[in-house]
């Protein structure tokens, strides 16, 4: 059996090779040169008989047999590690998780409690940053985001949930029907100035044209204006749900689609990481069915 085993350092080169899809990465990460990664590649696929890698354009792009054998070696390398700190007294390593600064006050803080109590094994760090992210640089296992950018190919998404917005305000600034909230002065937040605009577009309503608006530069002080009474925001349900159930805000038109998702982005395949599969299935039971 072990004659047969292929050489575990060449097994190294792949997860490197096969994580960055560039061998000029892998090399840099493991301190050798492109061309002892190449050669390890090679020897690894003439031993197995199959090719792990296209080369397409000077690019390389994994086969189904790369892909299985990266989810393979991924858990199996991590599993390692976790034994390694697991013997040195360090216990599993922390989940380090990015996530947009208005999802993580408003909704992941007041949540995470939860999460600990069901699963106190699993320790997270959370970092607050939006936006495209380069996991090299950022050292991080998970990134929870909007889906409102290109992310590279080579990163593995599972949606969360369907983003839901709709129009919030103080509840002593509507005097009657739901539909005032449309005539009161609007919040923007400088990230998403065209909120109001494509709320009104994608639901077909008229624009009464309120009088007035004011723009702030974060979307989370937008909703604190809301909760003000400075006007009426674009609030997305998560952001605001907590608001809303307390009686700081209300919702009198609902919340509706608007086309994007929150994603949750990963380097390396969910199917290797059980903290990973398990964070995922409990962001999603928290949105509900």
């Amino acid at each position: 059996m072990a004659a047969r085993f292929p050489s575990l350092s060449a097994l190294r080169v792949f997860e490197a090779a096969a994580r960055h899809l560039n061998f000029g990465r892998a090399g840099d990460e493991l301190f050798v040169t492109h061309s002892a990664v190449s050669k390890q590649i090679r020897l690894l696929e003439e031993d197995l008989g199959v090719a792990l890698f296209e080369r397409r354009n000077r690019a390389v792009f994994l086969t189904d047999s790369g892909r299985r054998l990266l989810v393979t070696m991924s858990e199996v390398f991590r599993q390692i590690s976790e034994c390694c700190d697991e013997i040195k007294g360090g216990g599993s390593a922390p989940l380090v998780l990015s996530c947009e600064p208005t999802f993580t006050q408003r909704w992941l803080i007041p949540r995470l409690p939860l999460f600990n109590a069901l699963h106190p094994e699993i320790e997270v760090h959370v970092l607050a940053a939006g936006g495209p992210v380069n996991f090299d640089r950022s050292h991080i296992d998970l990134a929870l985001r909007r889906s409102d950018f290109s992310w590279p190919p080579e990163l593995f998404v599972e949606t969360v949930v369907e983003e839901r917005v709709g129009p919030v305000c103080a509840s002593r600034l509507l005097a009657s029907g739901s539909d005032e909230i449309l005539c009161l002065p609007r919040i923007h937040s400088a990230t998403r100035r065209d909120a109001w605009t494509r709320y009104i577009a994608d639901n077909q309503i008229g624009d009464p044209n309120p009088p007035g608006s004011q723009v702030f530069e974060h979307f989370y002080l937008s909703i604190e204006a809301a909760i003000a009474g400075l006007g009426a925001a674009i609030g997305p349900e998560p952001l605001v749900a907590d608001a809303v159930e307390s009686g700081q805000l209300v919702a009198p038109l609902g919340f509706s689609g608007n086309g994007y998702h929150y994603i949750l982005l990963s380097r390396l395949p969910f199917e290797g990481d059980a903290r990973k599969r398990t964070f995922l299935s409990w962001l999603r039971r928290q949105f509900g069915p």
